[in-house]
């Protein structure tokens, strides 16, 4: 990149020197040749690193001149690369013009090789601490929301959201696991007329198909064995609000039939009872799966597909936005250096670069994971692409160098994404139960 630097120094042999070695790095160059001269341009904008000379003419040993310069520079601006440069360098003044606030010390004669290579290091380390302000400024802008995202994608579905957030209809939510479809069920929620009533959450994929039609609908005192007392449902829970049914797709036949005829009555009869009891809710679902697929299957009932489908929201992918990956990982590190008391504080660009770079198959959940795990693990303040530890084409692990937790890990994951998502599909492929693979995929997401 070409970037505007100030040379700062009294002799026009250095100053000229500098300045056709910069050029011919490809930089723009201004110099200035007194202390009143250095203040005078940083006071028009466009200068992207300094390089100071610690000696003018009134004073050619101490260094008190280009101190005095660095220190009224460091009052204005905290974040402009200083280089300082001198013929006359000891320990002591090089300790002293850090402490004044320069990002480096170099000595005359100066060896270009380390120059450019310290300029160049104070300049990439501004643009990170730049990028990092810009993206801390974005998440901040988003507070109103806990859906932090930049691309024109998330836009537009953010705006359909809020839109249809006024209307007391059913939403139905699709996309890939891990996308955040919680998030947009609980911000329709919070935007709309309900928002001040109970959000209901559940997960109809965890739920063992004995205890599903129980956890919906309640159940009465000796519905069934081990019903020993009255159990209100999560219909009952939501009055007044709104039910998030997750994983709409997993429900079994039986449910689904007792679903429509509460969504048709706005009333719900309890395992084991003859009274119904009116509901007043609003129902959010989402799915994983393709319940197209579901319905020419003859798995899922194409009239509560239509109860439940007044507006499709389909929320992409994390591959398919790539520019949301910088500003959610800014959001993470910030959130995840909070908990864990570390001073991580900003990605390298090579960091950032690999981010973008992944095609993040778990989605912004497994982003926010590999974010954490680089926040517990790096030592310095800035995290490097080695931190993120990514996978990459080369580095796929045969399943007899991996731990138990790794096959699992990865065994589930090449399962989902051969099933587009589909966890029953998956769970199939993988020889287990629907519940059984939702058990094992919360604990590795957690």
């Amino acid at each position: 990149m070409k970037y505007r630097i100030l040379i700062a120094d009294d002799q026009p042999d250095v100053r000229e020197a500098l300045s056709l070695f910069l050029t011919g790095e490809g930089h723009d160059v201004e110099t200035a040749a007194s202390p009143a001269e250095v203040l005078a341009a940083l006071e028009r904008p466009g200068i992207d690193a300094l390089i100071l000379d610690l000696n003018f003419r009134s004073d050619t040993t101490s260094g008190r001149e280009g101190l005095a310069v660095l220190k009224e520079v460091r009052a204005n601006d905290l974040e402009l690369p200083v280089v300082v440069i001198t013929a006359w360098g000891t320990v002591q003044l090089a300790v002293e013009a850090m402490r004044t606030g320069a990002s480096d010390f170099i000595e005359k004669p100066w060896d270009n090789a380390r120059l450019i290579s310290v300029l160049n290091n104070q300049l990439a380390l501004a643009d990170a601490r730049a990028e990092n302000r810009r993206l801390r400024a974005e998440v901040e802008h988003q507070q109103s929301s806990e859906i932090i995202f930049r691309s024109r994608a998330m836009q537009a579905v953010m705006s359909t959201a809020e839109k249809v957030a006024q209307g007391d209809v059913s939403v139905l939510i699709t996309g890939e696991s891990g996308t955040g479809k919680n998030l947009i069920a609980r911000e329709i929620h919070s935007r709309s007329d309900r928002g001040s009533g109970p959000f209901v959450h559940v997960n109809l994929g965890a739920l063992p198909e004995t205890l599903l039609e129980s956890e919906l609908f309640g159940h009465v005192r000796g519905a069934f064995t081990d019903a020993r007392a009255d159990k209100i449902g999560r219909f009952e829970l939501a009055d007044g609000g709104t039910l998030f049914l997750d994983e709409i797709a997993n429900t079994t036949a039986a449910a689904q039939a007792r679903l429509l005829t509460v969504l048709e009555s706005n009333s719900v009869e309890r395992l084991g009872d003859t009274r119904s009891r009116p509901v007043d809710v609003r129902i959010v679902s989402a799915t994983n799966a393709n319940i197209a697929d579901r319905i020419e299957a003859g798995d899922f009932r194409t009239d509560l597909f239509y109860r439940l489908n007044t507006i499709e929201i389909h929320v992409p992918a994390l591959r398919e936005r790539p520019e949301d990956v910088p500003v959610l990982a800014a959001h993470f590190l910030t959130h995840f250096a909070r908990r864990h008391a570390k001073t991580v504080t900003t990605f390298s660009d090579a960091a950032i670069e690999a981010l973008i770079a992944y095609d993040w198959p778990g989605n912004v959940r497994e982003l926010a994971h590999v974010v954490e795990r680089a926040v517990l693990l790096t030592e310095e303040m800035t995290i490097q692409a080695s931190d993120l530890r990514l996978p990459t084409g080369n580095e796929a692990l045969s399943l007899e160098a991996m731990s138990l937790e790794q096959a699992e890990r990865y065994l589930m994951r090449r399962a989902l994404d051969r099933t587009s998502g589909d966890a029953e599909a998956a769970a199939r492929q993988l020889g287990i139960s629907r519940s059984a693979f939702y058990r094992r995929l919360s604990k590795h997401r957690t």
